[in-house]
């Protein structure tokens, strides 16, 4: 697959900077580690040198060698995941890795953090914490759960839709007894989000949580990325998302 370089490197400041540059990252190690799993396996090869993982911003991952200057521009993740590859159980290697790369994601994370201030390091800190770690959400995955933000089904069962009356609507389609929404809307949200990423943390549509779509830039975003819950959409005749609010202020 074709992956960016992994020095690819830019210094977020800001909270919202720092997070997002922390969620793209998470997205891309989820992805190595569920839906990549074998691309990700096959290139972590024992007879090569030290490799690690990495998660880059933009939501993809890479399996390359650590960065040759010392010190490195930013903290490194696990050296020489490959060597163990053969040598365990997959699961459990896998498991490992995720562990490790949960580390190396906070350590990026507080490594942009140092120059905040101890009330905007709590701040961040407990944003990435809603977040499911990478651990977790490669565990629920394998045990058919998504709560990792990248899909496992390509499904859409619960996201944000633009009723007649131009409000913005939410919907389950797992929840039969309380359906409020006409099949053919279904099958068109089905379609439409099947390829769809948060245009604040990169994660793939999942059926396990609320979206709203910007009527701007017509970018799709976790609810709680952008802090607007079901009951706040329906009252919501057109939804912008921060980017765009920016962009207007700016102007």
């Amino acid at each position: 697959m074709d992956m960016a370089p992994a020095s690819v490197y830019f210094n977020p400041r800001s909270v919202e900077e720092i997070f997002k540059d922390f969620s793209g990252r998470r997205a891309g190690l989820v992805r190595a580690l569920t839906s990549d799993v074998d691309d990700f396996c096959r290139l972590c090869d024992p007879d090569k040198e030290n490799l690690c993982l990495y998660g880059l911003p933009n939501g993809s991952w890479e399996v390359s060698p650590p960065a040759e200057e010392v010190p490195p521009e930013l903290p490194e993740p696990a050296l020489g995941i490959n060597f163990a590859r053969d040598g365990m159980q997959r699961r459990d290697w896998l498991t490992l890795v995720a562990v490790h790369s949960d580390s190396w994601l906070i350590s990026v994370a507080f490594f942009y953090g140092a120059r905040l201030n101890g009330n905007d390091r709590k701040r961040l800190f407990s944003m990435m914490s809603d977040l499911p770690s990478v651990l977790e959400a490669f565990a629920d995955r394998k045990h058919g759960r998504d709560r990792s933000g990248v899909d496992s089904s390509g499904k859409s069962r619960h996201s944000s839709k633009r009723g007649k009356d131009g409000h913005a609507k939410s919907f389950r389609a797992a929840a039969p007894a309380a359906k409020e929404y006409d099949e053919d809307d279904d099958e068109e949200d089905e379609e439409e989000h099947t390829e769809t990423f948060c245009g604040s943390c990169g994660g793939l549509y999942n059926a396990s949580e609320f979206w709203i779509g910007c009527d701007i830039c017509e970018r799709w975003f976790h609810g709680k990325c952008v802090r607007i819950t079901p009951a706040k959409a329906d009252h919501i005749k057109h939804y912008k998302c921060p980017d765009c609010s920016s962009k207007k202020m700016r102007q």
